[in-house]
């Protein structure tokens, strides 16, 4: 199982490797549909918030089991030269005044979101510690209060890479990054693929005392997973007079899965087919100087586990409100 991860992993990063290399070919897109701004910085002010959370189906008709991510409303700034950004942002208490009744979440969450000419890469570093059941009252014995685990574990690891094949007139960066600027309406079939861990684990069994009669997992205390296929999708601007816009997009992914519980010590694996997503969406006012929008990154997994015969649903993205403007540098 480990040489089949290793080599997967391997294999997708020469994919990523090959994608970014072609992607320093002359731009040659078509400016009456979008334009460029080679000698720009574009700075942002932004607001955040990111997202993680996983279900897990009963036995009959009993409520899904469903741990989320306590995570913050970020405000940051950052700034976008050419293909290269940066965005750093804190969590700051008037943002977040009700933080605390769902328990504390301690993170480490980085996604990078690469749009070279041609391309749309993702790579994701995701690591929460502190996890809440939703809804309220639910697993907890505690009336009007949040069940929650302080030693739950949750990681994503993964990365991907799609073509853009009508590149020369639909524009990512301009939804995405606001670097660009999209005049005329525009879409793209995008194909590709990715390759994701995920895992979740606790000092004891991930499912909740009060729940064990409800779910096979009961006992499993580490449940983990790869995922590797290829998708493909579409993705669409549409512009209205020119400056605003609304973009979609979402891919389908084919992904064999390979799943592991490991409860009092012992493991079982198991191989599966289910189908993932990616999904990018942003709507807003954008020109030759001011960028005001509102975007959402997005990621979606279905999987089953050894011990349980129904799918568990994972989710993770992040959602961001930005004002950007497009300042023009003096040329050398």
């Amino acid at each position: 199982m480990k040489k089949i991860h290793t080599a997967a992993f391997t294999c997708c990063l020469l994919f990523l490797a090959n994608c970014y290399t072609s992607a320093q070919k002359v731009d040659t897109h078509d400016s009456s549909y979008y334009k460029t701004f080679p000698n720009s910085l574009t700075v942002r002010f932004y607001f955040s918030k990111k997202y993680a959370s996983i279900y897990f189906q009963p036995i009959g008709s009993s409520k899904n089991l469903q741990y989320r991510a306590n995570t913050k409303v970020n405000m940051g700034i950052g700034f976008t030269y050419h293909n290269f950004s940066l965005n750093g942002a804190l969590g700051f208490g008037f943002l977040n005044n009700k933080y605390d009744e769902k328990g504390k979440t301690k993170s480490l969450d980085l996604q990078m979101h690469l749009y070279p000419t041609g391309w749309a890469g993702d790579l994701l570093i995701t690591h929460y510690k502190g996890l809440y059941a939703f809804p309220k009252d639910y697993a907890s014995n505690i009336p009007g209060a949040y069940y929650y685990r302080p030693d739950v574990k949750f990681n994503l690891f993964g990365l991907s890479a799609y073509r853009v094949v009508n590149s020369n007139k639909f524009s990512y960066r301009a939804a995405m990054i606001q670097n660009e600027w999209q005049k005329r309406s525009a879409g793209s079939l995008l194909y590709g693929g990715g390759i994701y861990y995920s895992g979740l684990s606790g000092d004891s069994s991930i499912i909740p005392p009060k729940l064990t009669p409800s779910f096979l997992q009961a006992g499993v205390t580490n449940f983990h997973f790869v995922t590797i296929g290829p998708g493909v999708g579409y993705a669409f601007t549409l512009v209205a007079a020119q400056h605003f816009f609304f973009m979609g997009s979402v891919i389908a992914n084919a992904n064999i899965n390979f799943s592991t519980d490991e409860a009092g010590g012992a493991k079982k694996n198991k191989v599966s087919f289910e189908p993932g997503a990616v999904g990018k969406a942003a709507i807003g006012y954008n020109g030759n100087v001011w960028d005001v929008s509102m975007n959402w990154a997005g990621n979606a997994f279905l999987v089953k586990e050894p011990v349980a015969s129904k799918t568990n649903f994972l989710s993770t993205g992040n959602f961001r409100f930005i004002f950007a403007k497009k300042i023009m540098l003096k040329q050398k």
